[in-house]
């Protein structure tokens, strides 16, 4: 953990298209359901929306580097602000996992969209995803439901962050 001091967050308008769709396709390379069943939703609804919309994307996407070396991104729906905000994607790439570079990365997406004004903050993973379980309850998410959703992908395990009135 000795290069977190490297560690930067980064606009996405510092790097070329198909960055967000490379980093998840990379960061969820274990499983192949992830992929064959959203490849197109990483390209279209995530990498094309937010190069297309390098404006939205300055409010609610972030690069994660160590050295400029891109290690992972996270990205939000800013629609419903200032009410909730659903976080979406959220990837370390396999070589950074388990160094706690997801905690930070999370933690820095929790102060931005505070900073937004967000009255309730939610994120969702796969009930298989014990990792990224771990890691939202240990930056404070608290559990709210379980839904199932299918054979292919189980249950999905549902958070929300505690916002406290100041």
């Amino acid at each position: 953990m000795n290069e977190m001091k490297k560690l930067e967050f980064k606009s996405l308008r510092n790097f070329n298209r198909g960055i967000i769709y490379e980093m998840l396709k990379e960061a969820y390379s274990f499983d192949k359901r992830y992929f064959q069943s959203e490849q197109e939703k990483w390209k279209t609804e995530a990498d094309d929306f937010f190069f297309d919309n390098l404006h939205i994307a300055n409010r609610c996407v972030f690069i994660t580097t160590i050295n400029g070396e891109p290690i992972g991104v996270v990205m939000w729906d800013p629609r419903k602000l200032p009410d909730k905000v659903e976080i979406g994607h959220n990837c370390i790439i396999p070589k950074y996992k388990g160094q706690g570079y997801g905690k930070v990365q999370m933690e820095e997406a929790i102060h931005r969209i505070l900073e937004q004004g967000a009255k309730k903050i939610t994120v969702s993973t796969n009930a298989d995803l014990i990792p990224a379980q771990r890691m939202y309850e240990s930056v404070g998410f608290e559990f709210a439901r379980k839904e199932p959703v299918d054979e292919f992908f189980g249950a999905w395990i549902f958070y929300e962050y505690p916002i406290k009135d100041v």
